[in-house]
């Protein structure tokens, strides 16, 4: 990586400013923590600023508060997680910016460890505002940009700051950027991208970006319907993108003329309906119902994906099988996730959904890698530049 980390720079009693992604999900009832995934990812780079004496400022979003104080979405629990995991203290304030905080962080000893309210409580944080931007910066020395989730968005706290501070990027921006850099340089072969999810709109930059990389490519999910539409089958209710089936027959014969192996579904689970009262049928491709929707792949699908991932070194991963939330849908999805946990080869997960899957089925530690930015981890390895990265110092 060719930006400077934490470890670069003198942070000894300096005011540390951190931006790291605790958007953590909230039971919509109760408002507790359903999963504290994301506060555990920044731990590495909160205890080395408590082990190097920094005062550690810590800035979040949490939700889509829009602008507004909602209170809802207080970063209150979130604070106390944090001091749970972390077996320290944790200082919370009722703002991001302004006198009270400032006056808080003067008072901060070496090691202590401060959580600043919502950022997007402040419409100005996702505008960029300068003025906003300069008001977190006049709470520090040094800026750290640990949040990956959020290093493909241009807001004040991973761009604007940076131009008032040295912006470093944290030990787990660090770790994201070599795992998905390693696939992209230098991947171990055979190389497989297996992708799923709802639309090919949503892969089809990535796919272009690596179909000069991999070896083989897997497709599954409701995109492989656009795929199986330009085959000529018949794929029933199932989203088709109309406007990306020329692409899609394009990526076929790229595919095809690069040696890529490509391997759609062989069979389908299809349903009338995607609910949970649904029930599912198992059919070849060739024997879609015109009337039904495909909810996720098939056995021999499974046995077939399983076959060729077992062969890899390399495996990247984003998008799941079928309708993974609900549970008769869900089959595909878990066959890939107990596949790849079991493989002696560099796994890579994506970040978004696939990932809440790997960590809703315990198998995280089961991984090389299970990105925490969705988003940001697409937009990385499509070739796109992460402004939250852009604005860190170089080395």
């Amino acid at each position: 990586m060719d930006k400077r980390t934490v470890r670069d720079v003198e942070v000894e009693g300096k005011r540390v400013l951190v931006r790291v992604d605790f958007n953590v999900p909230l039971d919509a009832k109760t408002g507790r923590i359903t999963s504290d995934s994301r506060i555990r990812a920044a731990l590495s780079t909160i205890e080395y600023l408590v082990k190097h004496k920094a005062k550690v400022i810590l800035c979040s979003h949490l939700g889509r508060p829009g602008g507004k104080v909602v209170e809802g979405l207080r970063m209150r629990p979130v604070a106390q997680r944090l001091s749970k995991l972390i077996g320290l203290p944790v200082l919370i304030v009722p703002d991001c910016i302004g006198a009270e905080v400032e006056n808080v962080v003067d008072r901060l000893n070496e090691g202590d460890i401060l959580v600043l309210e919502n950022l997007r409580f402040h419409a100005e944080e996702e505008a960029n505002d300068s003025s906003f931007a300069q008001s977190l910066a006049k709470l520090a020395d040094i800026h750290v940009n640990d949040a990956f989730g959020v290093a493909h968005r241009a807001h004040a706290s991973t761009v604007g700051v940076s131009r008032y501070l040295p912006s470093v990027a944290g030990l787990l921006l660090e770790k994201e950027l070599k795992a998905l850099g390693g696939i992209l340089s230098n991947p171990g072969h055979p190389f497989a991208a297996l992708l799923g999810g709802a639309k090919v709109s949503d892969k089809i930059n990535l796919i272009q970006n690596i179909m000069d990389k991999v070896d083989l490519l897997l497709i599954g999910g409701g995109m492989a319907a656009t795929f199986l539409k330009v085959q000529g089958y018949e794929v029933g209710f199932s989203l088709v993108e109309s406007d990306k089936q020329t692409l899609a027959k394009q990526l076929v014969q790229t595919a095809q003329q690069d040696g890529v192996s490509l391997h759609l579904p062989l069979d389908v689970m299809v349903a009338e309906s995607m609910n949970t009262q649904a029930v599912g049928e198992i059919v070849s491709i060739g024997g879609i119902p015109p009337d039904k929707y495909i909810v996720d792949i098939g056995p021999r699908t499974i046995e077939s994906f399983c076959r060729e991932l077992v062969r890899c070194r390399t495996v990247f991963w984003n998008g799941p099988m079928g309708v993974y939330e609900i549970s008769q849908f869900a089959k595909g999805t878990k066959a890939m996730v107990e596949v790849m946990a079991t493989l002696k080869a560099t796994t890579i997960v994506g970040g978004g959904s696939t990932a809440e899957i790997v960590e809703d089925m315990n198998m995280t530690d089961k991984m090389t890698h299970v990105s925490t930015g969705g988003g940001a981890s697409l937009a990385f390895l499509e070739g796109k530049s992460l402004p939250g990265v852009e604005a860190l110092l170089d080395k």
